[in-house]
């Protein structure tokens, strides 16, 4: 089995700090030549003495059924799920789709795919089969775990995906309803059944590819977004000092609600978690409910909730939660997506006994770069934070990505790319989009800011036109694309508008098609919205529908034909 030693870099919250500015000048990147997420997560707890029999994963459904798995049961799943893969043809390189909620099947799909050198391919569950399908046939995956919650949506997908083999179901699934198919279907623990729970971790390189996310832009296609094994490093330092607040203790267990097929869950909590030895809560009980999160938090004495401003949101309507739980484990809640505000984090302190409320900021291209930390600074309000150690973030001119910016004034936020762990390879299959994201050096996030004298991090404005929707990443061109698809609209565009509890929601302006008589008819107007939005839910993601529609003559364009934005922002007064 390949060794895995211990990291010293990333245990610096065992140290004490002066100040987070000592923090960052000491902090150096130590990134393995050899390096295979896998044998960090799992192979190392596994095999210790004293950590195998403590738990990894607690799991709990929406229907009350709670199981739990320790290291030494991760890992021999995991071995076993890597064997099945192997049997089934999957070998180095090749890509797995993992379509499922958060459940320890995921988790598990995850670890055995970078166990055998393959690459995961999360996807959200909320994806339909057109969203499903362009993401499958781009990464060329070769097998799919899927859960019941969407098998149907993969189903429909997979004729659209030439190199899918394989599907392996997880939950209640009636192989029977499949129907005739190219593609071989089985249950996940079927496919388990007699494969040896030995296996040896592929010894992989630092930089071979682990994991392809797929982010929205404003213009063209979804974007996979290319990791290799070491980006998991690039995590921990803002781990520790925004999630956790340089403390780890022995009674830690993280959970997020947030769904496992975002970087943002993924790889702020669930693999670093694992990472530390420490167990992860998965919770499979569909959309969030803020009564029920209290009771997770509450049942598994959460020490580190990571969740969302949305979410937070949604707690502080909970009529007196400290009367009704007991929620003082928690020591850190840490946020991100938007920015917080004052009154979100007095409630948050005062409701969970004292914890630290922190902001964090990254994307899928480079993850963790920014947050909090009032162990050693302090909290301050509209701003994003400190850059954490390890990462030279600047504000660059947006036009020649030069750090010339002064303080103060507004710019596009940056990170130096070059021999950066936490930073993506590339885009795959769009060398012209790598290209313009990285430059002179930078990768340059599309995100206007500022920075202080104190070298505080401010969010101003997106640079391009992408939505972010509790937390989400909408491009706006895939969903007028998919309005465009159907026979009623001639034309659409869309905005994100702002909306008090997700904080912004795509708002759409549609142009019917020659035949389509709405004549300012209400209720003619109302079924058609809700057609198209039915429509926009079923073939894309669930959370991508537009949640207004407004029927116009015509949209406004440029000389070239392109929609002008900007000319709608301004008429819904947001410019």
């Amino acid at each position: 089995m390949t060794e895995t030693p211990r990291l010293e870099a990333y245990h610096f919250d065992e140290r004490e700090w002066d100040d987070y500015e000592h923090l960052r000048e000491a902090f150096e990147w130590e990134i393995p030549e050899r390096f295979n997420m896998a044998a960090y997560v799992c192979d190392r707890w596994g095999d210790h003495d004293e950590r195998a029999d403590h738990v990894a994963l607690y799991a709990e459904a929406e229907s009350g059924e709670r199981e739990q798995y320790s290291f030494r049961e991760f890992q021999t799943v995991t071995n076993r799920l890597a064997n099945a893969l192997s049997d089934a043809g999957i070998e180095h390189g090749d890509r797995i789709g993992v379509n499922a909620p958060q459940r320890p099947e995921t988790v598990f799909a995850h670890v055995a795919a970078w166990k055998l050198g393959a690459v995961s391919v999360p996807l959200s569950t909320l994806f339909g089969p057109d969203a499903l399908a362009y993401r499958l046939d781009d990464s060329d995956a070769r097998a799919c775990i899927v859960d019941a919650s969407n098998v149907e949506a993969v189903r429909e997908a997979a004729p659209e995906v030439p190199s899918l083999e394989r599907l392996l179901t997880v939950g209640d699934v009636d192989a029977d309803e499949a129907g005739p198919s190219t593609v071989d279907e089985v249950d996940f623990w079927d496919a388990l059944e007699g494969r040896s729970s030995e296996f040896e971790t592929v010894d992989t390189d630092a930089e071979d590819d682990a994991i392809i996310i797929y982010t929205s832009g404003t213009t063209g296609e979804p974007k996979g977004v290319r990791h290799a094994h070491r980006m998991l490093l690039g995590h921990l330092p803002l781990f520790l000092t925004t999630f956790c607040n340089l403390e780890r203790g022995a009674d830690d267990v993280y959970w997020t609600p947030a769904e496992w097929a975002w970087i943002a869950s993924l790889f702020d909590v669930v693999i670093p978690g694992l990472y530390y030895g420490k167990p992860v809560v998965a919770y499979d009980g569909g959309p969030f409910d803020p009564e029920t999160a209290f009771e997770i938090v509450e049942r598994y004495e959460v020490t580190n909730f990571f969740a969302p401003p949305t979410a937070l949101r949604m707690l502080m309507q909970v009529d007196d939660p400290r009367a009704r739980y007991d929620v003082d484990s928690v020591r850190v809640i840490p946020s991100g997506g938007e920015s917080l505000g004052q009154s979100i984090v007095d409630w948050a302190e005062a409701t969970f006994d004292g914890a630290a409320v922190h902001e964090g900021y990254g994307q899928t291209e480079a993850n963790l770069l920014v947050g909090d930390c009032t162990a050693l600074t302090e909290f301050r309000e509209g701003k994003m934070g400190l850059a954490a150690p390890g990462h030279d973030v600047r504000i660059v001119d947006p036009e020649t990505a030069e750090p010339t910016v002064d303080t103060g004034e507004v710019g596009e936020i940056a990170v130096r790319y070059a021999d950066n762990p936490v930073c993506f390879k590339e885009y795959l299959n769009k060398p012209e989009r790598t290209a313009r994201k990285v430059r002179n050096g930078w990768l340059l996030t599309e995100d206007l800011g500022t920075v202080d004298e104190d070298g505080y991090v401010t969010f101003k404005s997106r640079k391009d036109d992408v939505i972010i929707s509790a937390g989400y990443r909408i491009g706006p061109e895939e969903i007028e694309e998919s309005l465009a698809g159907h026979d009623a609209v001639a034309d659409a565009a869309v905005i994100g508008v702002p909306d008090d509890e997700r904080g912004e929601v795509p708002k759409a302006y549609v142009v019917t098609a020659e035949g389509t008589d709405l004549e300012r008819d209400t209720d003619a107007e109302d079924d058609l919205e809700a057609t198209l939005q039915a429509h926009v839910r079923e073939r894309l993601a669930q959370y991508e529908y537009p949640r207004a529609i407004e029927f116009v003559d015509e949209l406004p364009t440029t000389a070239t034909g392109k929609i002008r934005r900007a000319d709608l922002r301004d008429r819904e007064g947001l410019e």
